[in-house]
């Protein structure tokens, strides 16, 4: 029997809606919209390259030397990016999910990191991806639930003992056009990160006035990112929104809940020739890069303790 480098395929829909996820990772491989690509994500008969629509979890972004302390103890996970001597993206990238619950237009998976050392401290993750086409169901557009992709990620330590968290996604945005370079950007943050040659955070700088200026909305150009924004502009939901738009007027927008106080935004310019730039990763981060080190961002869950974020994609 063939199986999928990314494993069983959950598929959902509503309407024009569609979207797959995956067994390996418990990330979302596609979403389109009358048959257009929403997300840049991958084949069923590819392995997930550049953490393409990844959870992102115990931590997202880099742990710098894949060392921490906490609670008074020190430890050390392995090198995920051994090139740079970082570990990157937390636990859960290879990992299998199980289904829990879902409909037609709605997945839950869910995995549980068991105690290891270097994180010595049991979760259980859950996350549920809905689809909601507004212009066809009017009660539930009026019910609170958002149009489009929604995800909503559940943490729950089942330890005994306080234990250190933070939570992202990687999804990438698809451009409608070759390449990010001829799409429209809009962001309004006031600060971004500059980073070190390992990726690592170097200080923050203010957003108005600098090369990674989006507030007024304009091309991307060969303007290369791999950054984290904060200091997120947000509406009277709290959501923040970050906006990509095609030359022909189409247009993506993700938005992500108050839990997520970081975006971290990339280009692609360090993945490989079929892959770079071709779609904007945009990145809700509960912490920021090097969370566990810095303690920017970082949540420590009590015992028996939850954090329930949301974040979501409307097309269109």
């Amino acid at each position: 029997m063939k199986i999928a480098p990314s494993g069983e395929q959950f598929s959902i829909a509503d309407g024009p809606h569609r979207a797959t996820v995956v067994e390996v990772g418990g990330g979302v491989r596609e979403y389109t919209h009358r048959g257009r690509h929403v997300l840049d994500g991958y084949a069923e008969d590819e392995m997930c390259s550049g953490g393409r629509g990844t959870p992102l979890m115990p931590w997202p972004n880099r742990l710098a030397d894949g060392a921490y302390t906490f609670g008074g103890a020190s430890y050390q996970v392995p090198l995920s990016e051994p090139g740079r001597h970082n570990a990157i993206h937390g636990l859960l990238r290879w990992r299998n999910w199980t289904r829990r619950a879902g409909d037609e237009a709605s997945v839950v998976l869910g995995t549980v990191l068991h105690a290891q050392p270097g994180y010595p401290f049991p979760l259980d993750v859950e996350i549920e991806y809905s689809l909601l086409d507004a212009d066809a169901d009017a009660d539930a557009a009026g019910s609170g639930r958002r149009p489009g992709l929604t995800v909503t990620t559940t943490a729950t330590n089942l330890g005994d003992r306080p234990c250190p968290f933070a939570s992202g996604q990687h999804p990438y945005l698809a451009p409608g056009v070759p390449t990010v370079d001829g799409a429209t950007l809009h962001l309004v943050a006031e600060r971004w990160v500059p980073t070190d040659e390992r990726g690592l955070p170097a200080g923050v700088e203010p957003v108005a006035g600098s090369a990674l200026d989006f507030a007024t909305p304009r091309p991307i150009g060969d303007t290369a990112i791999d950054h984290a924004f904060t200091g997120l502009a947000r509406d009277a939901d709290g959501l923040a929104w970050v906006e990509l738009s095609s030359t022909d007027g189409w247009r993506t927008r993700l938005w992500a809940d108050r839990h997520y106080p970081y975006i971290q935004l990339f280009t692609g310019d360090t993945l490989g020739p079929d892959r770079r730039r071709r779609g904007l990763a945009v990145e809700p981060m509960t912490g920021a890069p090097n969370t566990f080190r810095s303690g920017d961002g970082l949540v420590v869950l009590g015992p028996g303790e939850s954090l329930r974020t949301a974040w979501g994609v409307q097309p269109g």
